[in-house]
């Protein structure tokens, strides 16, 4: 085993974390980066009232792109997308992608491989988590299954 998975957080850390009484988010998305070998990432939660997800978490965007993901409409990025259809969206190549699902600024993150999750709980939806890696990038079918499973425990700590 190699220094940088000796180091990596596992699941077990990742849930630890998110069940302490007030967790720190900036902290549990740092574990959810690493332990998937991204290097940036996004944590919006729903707000209720206006339907808007509204950033609680990210490492890695670009100071300049902060005011773009601050509040995202659902419908609209990755992030709004996984929102709406409530389910993962995710592009091998942010770079290269023309499909319309990310956003033009979203390429300034110089991510490849990205992938958006919602936070959903028993159909409810509480946000949306997402990653990227800085290389070209399929996630597979465990990896997504290990993201929705981390996005039903944040729910079940902010519910």
């Amino acid at each position: 085993m190699d220094e940088n998975q000796k180091n990596k957080p596992g699941l077990a850390d990742i849930y630890a974390n998110i069940q302490e009484d007030s967790p720190d988010w900036d902290t549990v998305l740092h574990s959810v980066i690493s332990h998937f070998d991204c290097a940036t990432g996004t944590l919006h939660f729903l707000d209720q009232e206006t339907s808007l997800l509204k950033l609680r978490a990210q490492k890695g965007i670009p100071p300049f792109l902060i005011p773009k993901v601050e509040v995202i409409p659902i419908g609209k990025g990755m992030a709004g997308i996984a929102a709406e259809r409530r389910e993962a969206v995710e592009m091998c190549n942010l770079q290269t992608d023309d499909s319309g699902v990310a956003r033009p600024a979203a390429k300034e993150t110089k991510m490849e491989g990205s992938i958006a999750a919602p936070l959903l709980l028993n159909g409810t939806l509480y946000g949306t988590i997402g990653i990227a890696k800085p290389v070209p990038y399929d996630f597979t079918e465990a990896e997504k299954t290990k993201l929705l499973q981390i996005g039903e425990a944040i729910c079940r700590a902010i519910s």
